[in-house]
């Protein structure tokens, strides 16, 4: 009886390392360059350049959604930084829907697992959707629907809208908590190789936080890949089901599992008859919105923008799944 089940057993455990360490390797060296590309870009040059006219702000935006190694939920702190310095509603709403779905970590993990042909094409339907959508509601006047109290929020002693996080080369010195601090200033630099070095630290704490995600998401697929029959995924999930893209849409809202739980096990799910389209949809809508993200939103906007923010990233999620479904 168990050895039956052996050639499954190796099949899953071969899946699981191979991809674990492949994944695992990427994320941290991409995570890396990234983080040491964002130390030379001054926060006050990305507000700039994101409230630009001509349309230009929506392609910094772009940019900086996909030089962003976010989630859904963390990308939502920069977005409320982004509207109180007044850096432009539409560029801001596109950057929203670009961070999670297009950072580089993303793209990776999808040219590792999908080719390049299948990362072309879902990095285009990204960037044009993310970029109308930011068009359409800044169009639309849905900046009216700002909560008037987050705009205002009133300032205290252990809040300030301006404060900013203590640098090498800035230390600030205080009395009390109400005391302002005054600015002690290094006159040393820091160097390429202190960047690099605080860059590839940082990555080491996300990669952390990240890991459990990332391994769940291999340990399911690789289960998936070993145990699970593929005529059962193909017959509900597959090609001839035109149903399961907006089904797939839907349920990867609430399911909420990190894009890098998502990638790997899409991959095992398309190796065992899930349609692209269908993990396309099931990718984008997982990853474009969450309801942690709603809630989290919900106290920045209004009821009718949380509808609008719904609606594009479920346009978004259909609309690719059915193109992948014809094109491939």
């Amino acid at each position: 009886m168990i050895e039956t089940y052996l050639p499954l057993i190796e099949e899953t455990l071969k899946s699981f390392i191979v991809l674990g360490i492949e994944l695992s390797i990427l994320f941290f060296v991409i995570s890396g360059l990234v983080g040491l590309v964002q130390q030379y870009i001054p926060e006050s040059k990305i507000k700039a350049v994101l409230g630009g006219k001509y349309g230009t702000g929506y392609i910094f935006a772009v940019l900086l959604g996909m030089l962003t190694p976010f989630c859904s939920c963390s990308t939502i702190p920069m977005l409320r930084g982004l509207i109180k310095a007044k850096a432009g509603f539409g560029p801001a709403l596109t950057f929203l829907f670009t961070s999670p779905l297009l950072n580089p970590v993303v793209v990776s993990l999808f040219i590792v697992t999908f080719g390049l042909k299948v990362t072309a094409v879902y990095t285009c339907i990204a960037i044009v959707i993310a970029i109308a959508g930011g068009c359409v509601l800044s169009r639309f006047g849905f900046e009216k629907y700002i909560i008037p109290e987050y705009e205002t929020r009133p300032v205290s002693c252990c809040y300030s809208p301006e404060k900013k996080p203590i640098t090498l080369t800035t230390i600030t010195t205080a009395n009390s908590c109400c005391s302002k601090p005054e600015p002690i200033v290094i006159d040393t630099k820091p160097t390429f190789r202190m960047n690099v070095k605080i860059a590839f630290k940082e990555s080491s704490n996300q990669f952390k936080k990240l890991f459990p995600y990332l391994l769940l998401g291999v340990a399911i697929g690789s289960i998936i890949h070993g145990f699970v029959p593929g005529d059962l995924i193909a017959k509900y999930a597959g090609d001839d089901n035109l149903f399961a893209i907006p089904i797939a849409a839907v349920i990867g809202i609430p399911l909420y599992l990190r894009v890098e739980t998502l990638i790997p096990l899409s991959a095992a799910l398309v190796s065992k008859g899930m349609s692209l389209g269908a993990v396309m949809a099931l990718i984008i809508g997982g990853a474009g919105a969450s309801l942690t993200e709603v809630i989290l939103l919900k106290s920045m906007f209004k009821m009718p923008m949380i509808v609008a923010f719904l609606t594009v990233v479920l346009g978004m999620a259909v609309f690719a799944g059915y193109f992948f479904q014809v094109i491939f």
